[in-house]
Parts: structure tokens; C-alpha cells; sequence
């Protein structure tokens, strides 16, 4: 099969033909349609998971996936061959990803159907971005008409989280560049989504629009414990980039790490919100698989939203 591999690390991921994999116990393979370019697929090229987790050779990029079951390892309830799947891969090491014509994943987690009314293409880059920013909106608990600072907003998590925080009823104020960044943002949602130019003074302009700090930050860019400081007292942070507590300035805050979690329950409430309109995957460019290499180099230069990758 054709797949987006790395030969060695770090290195620009390159398209060639490796084995196709076969499902083990508790597996499907799914016949991928669908997938896209996260962050942690550059990470991944640039080198710096080595140490962190095992790395297999060639090693076949990718977490994002979309497409249709074409097997079932043994032991597998749940799903059947010619069910339409999506979800992200979840294996304890790096080497057998979704960024390729065929990809092995666990039955049990990180897969889910895709529901009617959503597309393949919108299924295939909704997985990781789209939990991320769930589980931090769900660990901020955000209630409607409180105020939520979302800072990165202009990249695949952020654009979602923007979204879900406006569906929960919350008032948003987002970074980006005047311009194209900050047209982006206003344009995902019909809700007045306020946005702050983080290359100017962030703090001042933010306590413009709430003197008495905001509810809660996502951070996704950015200086977190700046961010910290911008929030009322008795305000919640959830950072997917590693803050912790003892950086923060003000002690009544609370801070919640988040790694993303996607759990059948997580992406079937992804779908469905997409699949209804309240969610918009901000998908703003596609590739063919065979042009991958461009759509690593396009995140690499700062792309809008979400970057596909089309198998067909």
C-alpha cells in the first residue's frame, strides 16, 4: 500500500510503498478515505517523541482516519466489514499510523461509526483536534455566560474549541492576526466571537473587553502562565501543552493538563454535533495522499484550521 513514512528521524515525511497491515486480536482494518495533519504528526518528523514512545521502521505517520472496515481480527463485537468508521490511533507506539490506504486499529477505543449527515472528508480530520478540544471544554466545565479565552484559536483545535464554547452558551474572545487569521475565526460561528492580536499586548486588550478577567482560558498557544493571568480569581486554565500549577502566578486558579482522550462516547458526541450543524469542521485545504509532503509543509507554515488528506 502507499503510505506517508519517515526512514529516520528526524526527516521530512516522504510517500512510498510499504506492507499493508493485517489486523491482530481486537482490531479492525479499515480501509482509509480520510485523514489529516496534526501536530503531533510534525512532532513526530521533527523528532521529539524519541524517548517518549517506540519507534517502529518504516515508520508510517498519522492519527487521523476515516474510511471503511475491510476486516476483523479476532474476537471483535461492534463493528462489521463495510462499516463507515472514523476515529484516531491509539497504539502505545509509532510506526503503524493513518496516513496511508490501509490502518490497524484497536476495536475498543478510538473508533466510532460515522453518523449520517457527516461527511468522510470532515470524519477524517475531526478525531484528534476534535477531542482535545472537548476534554478541555469539558474539564473547564464552562456554563453559559461565562466568558472563555481561547488562545490558538486559529488552528484545527482551537477553531473547534471556539465552537463548542459558543454552543455551550459562553462568550469568546479569541487570538489571532488582524486579517485573514482574525476573518477566519469571526467566520465560524454566527456568534460574535471577539478576537485579541496576540502579537500586541494581549493582557491590556483582553481586560479591556473584562476588566474583572475572564472565566476560563484554552490554552493551545501561547505563554500559559500569562494566560493564567488574565483570568478572574477563582479561574480555570486547561492547557494541551503542559502548564502546570507551580508556573502559575495566582494560586487561585486551577489548572487542568489535558491529553486527549478519544473514547467512543467522545467522538459520538463529536459526530453528532457535526453531523447537525452545531459543529463545522474547519477544514481549509486537501491534498492527495501523493502530495503529502506539501500538506506537512502547508502546517508547517502556519495553515488555517484543519489539513486533509484524501486517500482517492
Amino acid at each position: 500500500m502507499r503510505a506517508v513514512v519517515l526512514n529516520e528521524i528526524p526527516s521530512a515525511p516522504a510517500v512510498a510503498e510499504v506492507a499493508a497491515p493485517r489486523p491482530e486480536a481486537g482490531e479492525v482494518l479499515v480501509k482509509v478515505a480520510a485523514s489529516s495533519v496534526n501536530g503531533f504528526d510534525a512532532a513526530t518528523a521533527a523528532g521529539w517523541l524519541q524517548g517518549m514512545m517506540e519507534h517502529r521502521y518504516p515508520l508510517v505517520v498519522g492519527k487521523d482516519f476515516a474510511g471503511t472496515v475491510e476486516a476483523l481480527g479476532e474476537g471483535v463485537d461492534g463493528f462489521a466489514v463495510g462499516d463507515a468508521v472514523f476515529g484516531v490511533v491509539m497504539k502505545p507506539f509509532l510506526g503503524t499510523g493513518s496516513l496511508a490506504e490501509y490502518v490497524t486499529v484497536s476495536a475498543a477505543h478510538g473508533l466510532a461509526r460515522i453518523p449520517e449527515g457527516l461527511g468522510v472528508q470532515d470524519a477524517g480530520t475531526l478525531g484528534l483536534a476534535g477531542t482535545a478540544a472537548f476534554d478541555s471544554l469539558v474539564a473547564l466545565d464552562v456554563a453559559g455566560g461565562e466568558t472563555v479565552l481561547v488562545s490558538g484559536a486559529t488552528g484545527g483545535v482551537g477553531a473547534l474549541a471556539v465552537q463548542l464554547a459558543v454552543a455551550r452558551g459562553a462568550r469568546v474572545i479569541a487570538t489571532a492576526r488582524p486579517g485573514a487569521e482574525a476573518d477566519f475565526v469571526t467566520g465560524l460561528t454566527d456568534a460574535d466571537v471577539q478576537v485579541v492580536d496576540f502579537t500586541g499586548d494581549l493582557a491590556t486588550q483582553v481586560r479591556a473587553l473584562v476588566p474583572e478577567g475572564v472565566d476560563a482560558v484554552v490554552h493551545l498557544a501561547g505563554d500559559g502562565a500569562a494566560l493564567a493571568g488574565m483570568l478572574r480569581p477563582g479561574g480555570r486554565i486547561a492547557s494541551t501543552l503542559g502548564l502546570s500549577k507551580d508556573v502559575v502566578a495566582d494560586k487561585d486558579v486551577t489548572v487542568h493538563s489535558i491529553m486527549a482522550d478519544p473514547a467512543a462516547r467522545t467522538l459520538d458526541a463529536l459526530a453528532a454535533q457535526a453531523a447537525s450543524g452545531v459543529l463545522r469542521v474547519p477544514v481549509t485545504a486537501t491534498y492527495p495522499l501523493a502530495q503529502a509532503p506539501e500538506a506537512f509543509a502547508a502546517f508547517g507554515a502556519g495553515a488555517l484550521g484543519k489539513i486533509a488528506v484524501t486517500t482517492s
